[in-house]
């Protein structure tokens, strides 16, 4: 017995304990864009002067709060500012009292918010809670607006499209505020927010790129006649390729005739950004039907397409499970290895993986008869052995498979799969090979994947090959 082979069992025994699962190839959808509204205070804090003349007020101003008691506390917050002006509470009791007129409801309580969150701004500028006032001073406004005041309306547009000197990713809370404002729209009618969110996306300023693409979300909530037209018009025009792909994303939500060619002719295009065809695949992904699938199969097999646009349209032709995607994909494998070049052999090499997360339609089968199969390379077969690890395969497939071929990689690669089984017959097998393979490599492989595991005999299968039994 080899010194390198005993050092191999005594470092797997001192690595004895969890088995860590071969790693997945990392794909991920593009995430959906979702706007995050600046939050504002909705429970005042616990007093914090007992010498303030105020102080009383505010506790039962705060306890008429905290018990849904809106009106009580709002008169109650509302005479801390009338009579107690110099009072440490009386900047946070305007505001107190503008929220507990909003948590009302009604027309004239939101009116009267306005009328103390406005006081707050010119009465008391370093209020701890004037930052909070800015955004609920649009959830106030956006409120008044669908209930159809105008003016509030109006409000809420300049908030929404109002430009300023650059300043985008730094939290700036004048962006917070255009968000919030953004958000206001949502709850608007199509015909109130749509003029408003055509500015939007009319500006070409860099800074405003952020507020674009939250723009576009709420264009896609709003399924009016404009929709495909606004969204394709930021395809086609936005100067920020970030935005752009998020307009191709949402076009992907529009589940219409038109949307569908919009994106295949986008896909087709070898002029399109080789992201944007990218995330136009996953976007025909998402239309209903096998429409996007057929357009996605065209460029999966289109020879002249770049090849990460080929591997991501095989990816999620895997995704979408039907028996037409399965037969698609085996059978351009079989095209593709046939033609022994390199590219081909990379989008291959995908395949078997979007196959493996096929469940069903025979794949775990095919792939099988793939990595028994000495004409594919010797990495298409590892990549098979993986893959039908990944989908599936019983321990006694792949025990059986080990018994057949050979060739140290594609042997090894069985070794690493099979110790990822975590089933009895899988570690019987790695315990064979670990006492009686001929081949001294396949001893150590097997040694060190036994070493990761917790099964009580390979404690005492270690200490036997260290002590030569």
């Amino acid at each position: 017995m080899t010194i390198r082979f005993l050092l191999a069992a005594t470092v797997a025994l001192a690595a004895a304990g969890g088995a860590p699962q071969p790693a997945s190839p990392a794909f991920t959808a593009p995430p959906a864009t979702a706007i995050h509204v600046p939050e504002f205070a909705t429970a005042p804090r616990a007093a914090w002067q007992a010498d303030d003349p105020a102080d009383s007020l505010y506790r039962a101003g705060r306890e008429a709060l905290n018990r849904g008691d809106y009106r009580a506390a709002a008169r109650t917050f509302a005479r801390i500012a009338e009579q107690y002006p110099g009072s440490a509470y009386a900047g946070d009791a305007l505001y107190w009292e503008a929220y507990a007129h909003y948590s009302i409801g009604e027309t004239g309580e939101l009116r009267a918010a306005l009328r103390a969150l406005d006081a707050q701004k010119a009465r008391f500028p370093k209020a701890a809670t004037r930052g909070d006032a800015d955004a609920l001073a649009v959830r106030v406004r956006g409120a008044l607006a669908r209930a159809g005041d105008n003016a509030a309306a109006q409000s809420v547009a300049e908030a929404a499209t109002q430009g300023q000197p650059c300043a985008r990713g730094n939290g700036d809370e004048r962006d917070d505020e255009r968000v919030a404002a953004l958000n206001a729209l949502l709850q608007m009618n199509a015909d109130q927010a749509m003029p408003i969110l055509k500015q939007v996306l009319a500006r070409r300023d860099a800074c405003s790129a952020n507020l674009r693409e939250k723009a576009l979300f709420l264009v896609s909530q709003k399924r009016t006649p404009e929709t495909e037209n606004i969204l394709l018009d930021a395809v086609r025009n936005d100067p920020d390729e970030d935005v752009r792909r998020k307009a191709v994303f949402w076009l992907g939500q529009v589940n219409t005739d038109r949307a569908a060619s919009a994106l295949e002719s986008m896909l087709a295009s070898n002029t399109t950004s080789e992201e944007l065809r990218e995330q136009a695949v996953f976007a025909l992904m998402q239309q209903s039907g096998d429409r996007g699938s057929r357009a996605v199969r065209v460029i999966a097999q289109d020879a002249s397409a770049p090849t990460g646009l080929r591997e991501k349209a095989v990816f999620w032709l895997g995704q979408k499970r039907s028996p037409e995607n399965a037969a698609f994909l085996r059978d351009l494998f079989s095209r593709l290895s046939a033609t022994r070049s390199e590219k081909d052999d990379e989008v291959a090499q995908k395949i078997l993986f979007s196959l493996s997360q096929m469940r069903g339609e025979g794949n775990d089968r095919w792939l099988m008869t793939i990595a028994a199969d000495p004409k594919y390379s010797v990495e298409v077969r590892k990549q098979a052995i993986f893959s039908a690890g990944q989908a599936g395969v019983s321990s006694a497939d792949l025990i059986g498979l080990y018994d057949k071929v050979s060739g140290d990689e594609v042997k090894g690669q069985l070794i690493w799969v099979l110790s990822s089984q975590n089933e009895t017959a899988a570690t019987d097998k790695l315990i064979e090979i670990a006492k009686h393979d001929p081949n001294v490599e396949m001893r150590k492989k097997a040694i060190f994947w036994l070493g990761q595991s917790r099964d009580p005999r390979v404690k005492q299968l270690l200490l036997d090959i260290i002590n030569g039994r």
